[in-house]
């Protein structure tokens, strides 16, 4: 895919304690969201490459022991407000074990997926059940969940019971460090905070309100965007930290909050919510706000063309984390999850993410020698490149270095750097989307984030 290199698109660099952003950013009008309107015939339009391919979608059995198979557990959104969220994250899980047990396994262990479903916060006992049933049932490696809130939910449990959690989208700051058994491929709040917020300072606005909804993702997206903000020179005048102005998740009107925003006078109102955002958007079209100075990040970043009238959104930017993955990729993802539910996806938010998770984790029990989560655990890192070890970018290619008794840096789709002590991504690439007169937010820039 040809790009041509954006010079200069941020000239503000308003850091927060702990954390720079080394930025490079490079775009393409060619390029567009998983969500453009071609994405949804992607399966039947796929490479050659990709069409020829045959994908398996490898079920646990029942009774099946991580003693003697790698498995790949996921507490996923198959319910709940992030429930869009789940086929690109399925597809990130079962391509990758397909195309493990296509390269002979794990040390000659077949590998499999056993997917339970995560719900949202608003009902905490779905993901609870899921953790106890992966629990008694074992696993190598427990893929999620989507939800920064949820995976606080459950991780102690898996901490308790050594089994190693790596979610494909959890940003919330206070899962860095959190456990010895806590992974993510994710990056932290604190780089797509930070893109954000400079995002807005380039954009020429200085006085921003937050419609934030009281959950982990919420506050810790709004703290770290505020603080950028500030830092270089503007100012929050609603929904600002310690004012108490967040909203419940799951509340379905805004008029009182949207009109208490726009009467702060703001320059730009930032959206940090979930399934909330189909009704806050109506209520601001309601209330004459200027929709172009709207902000999102990628728990609403997504494809609302059913949603609204036309042109609701055009101009309203947000942000996604991650690379944007080749097409092979994504023709690829596509393939797996028709080839498992009969039809192909139109979004792929997380996806490289989650397959990076899985063949991450597989690669670890590999360099480990065993199917336990232990194992998994004790080489995550080292897998990732925090060894120094020798680039490789398939598991397949991975292993046969390790086979030669190498350290090996796993570089996927996902485009994360090597994991970091905090069992986070060292550094990560953040989308820049603006949404176009369908109400699609479509891919315009991609920047480089590091924690430092």
């Amino acid at each position: 895919m040809k790009r041509t290199t954006t010079s200069g698109w941020l000239k503000v660099m308003a850091g927060t304690a702990a954390l720079g952003l080394a930025l490079t950013a490079c775009g393409s009008e060619s390029d567009t969201s998983a969500s453009d309107s071609d994405s949804s015939a992607s399966a039947s339009d796929s490479s050659s490459a990709a069409a020829d391919e045959s994908f398996t979608n490898d079920e646990c059995a029942s009774g099946t022991s991580v003693d003697d198979t790698f498995k790949a557990g996921g507490i996923l959104p198959l319910t709940g407000n992030l429930a869009f969220l789940g086929p690109p994250e399925i597809a990130g899980v079962g391509l990758a074990v397909s195309d493990i047990n296509a390269a002979g396994g794990v040390n000659g262990s077949s590998a499999c997926t056993q997917i339970l479903d995560s719900g949202d916060s608003t009902d905490m006992s779905v993901s609870t059940a899921s953790a106890r049933q992966l629990i008694r049932s074992g696993a190598s490696v427990v893929i999620g969940a989507a939800s920064s809130s949820v995976s606080l939910n459950f991780v102690d449990a898996l901490t308790d019971a050594k089994i190693t959690q790596v979610s494909p989208a959890n940003t919330a700051v206070d899962l860095s460090g959190y456990s010895d058994f806590y992974f993510r491929t994710a990056p932290p709040d604190g780089i797509q905070g930070n893109a954000l917020g400079n995002l807005i300072a380039s954009d020429g606005y200085s006085k921003v309100a937050f419609l934030v909804f009281s959950d982990t993702y919420g506050t810790g997206r709004r703290d770290v965007v505020q603080s950028t903000i500030e830092s270089a020179g503007g100012s929050c005048t609603y929904g600002c930290k310690g004012d108490g102005d967040e909203f419940p998740a799951g509340q379905t009107t805004f008029s009182s909050e949207v009109s208490a925003a726009i009467n702060s006078n703001p320059d730009a109102i930032v959206v940090l919510a979930f399934d909330e955002t189909k009704a806050i958007v109506p209520e601001l079209v309601s209330q004459g706000w200027d929709m172009p100075a709207t902000y999102f990040t990628d728990g609403n970043t997504a494809d609302y063309s059913a949603d609204f009238e036309a042109g609701t959104l055009e101009g309203a930017q947000g942000t996604i984390p991650g690379a944007d993955a080749s097409q092979d990729f994504k023709d690829r993802l596509s393939g797996w999850y028709e080839s498992a539910n009969g039809e192909g996806l139109d979004d792929y938010s997380y996806g490289a993410e989650s397959y990076d998770a899985t063949i991450l984790a597989a690669l670890a029990a590999y360099k480990g020698g065993s199917t336990k989560s232990t194992a998994v655990q004790a080489n995550f890192a080292a897998v990732s490149g925090a060894t120094d070890g020798e680039e490789c970018t398939s598991y397949a290619d991975c292993i046969a270095l390790l086979d030669e008794g190498k350290e090996i840096h796993y570089e996927g789709p996902s485009g994360i750097g090597p994991i970091d002590d905090e069992n986070d991504p060292s550094s990560a690439y953040v989308g820049i989307y603006q949404f176009d007169a369908d109400n699609k937010p479509v891919l315009t820039t991609t920047v480089q984030g590091s924690k430092s």
